[in-house]
């Protein structure tokens, strides 16, 4: 399986459709409107800090130009997507699975059509919301986990 051992085991989650993102923008539109978390204290900063240092390519894929952009980003089409400082994901209750990808602790969950991550155990937590299209979905990890790891301090995670 692509991706290496460390994510043939992960059990993906279903998401309900009370907590998806809204991504208003399509395909062909060159922005994409993301709905943004407002982080405070550390995690503001730690979010500020990893949005200058955002990789150019996820999976492949040209970054896109975000509205309002300043917690979020986007690669390709269709998007995958990246929220910093989100907030504890409801699903994540103890006892469920994480995995560890490239140093970052992330809880993973299915979305529609596609798998959401949350990277967590950090000042901020960080949503990567990966679509379908993409296989293995997780790979999309390891391109953004350099950032996560050298500008979001590790409070201890999985």
């Amino acid at each position: 399986m692509p991706g290496g051992p460390h994510l043939r085991s992960v059990r993906l989650r279903r998401l309900g459709l009370g907590s998806a993102l809204l991504l208003l923008a399509a395909g062909c539109s060159p922005t994409v409107a993301l709905d943004e978390p407002a982080p405070t204290g550390p995690a503001a900063a730690a979010c500020t800090a990893m949005m200058s240092a955002l990789p150019d390519l996820v999976l492949g894929q040209p970054r896109r130009e975000v509205t309002p952009g300043r917690n979020a980003a986007a690669w390709g089409s269709p998007t995958i997507t990246m929220r910093c400082g989100v907030d504890r994901p409801a699903a994540m209750v103890a006892g469920v699975t994480c995995f560890t990808a490239n140093g970052v602790d992330w809880f993973p969950e299915d979305a529609d059509g596609g798998a959401i991550f949350t990277a967590i155990g950090r000042d901020a937590m960080i949503e990567v919301r990966v679509p379908g299209r993409y296989q293995p979905p997780g790979d999309a990890l390891i391109d953004l986990a350099p950032v996560i790891t050298e500008h979001n301090p590790d409070r201890g995670g999985c």
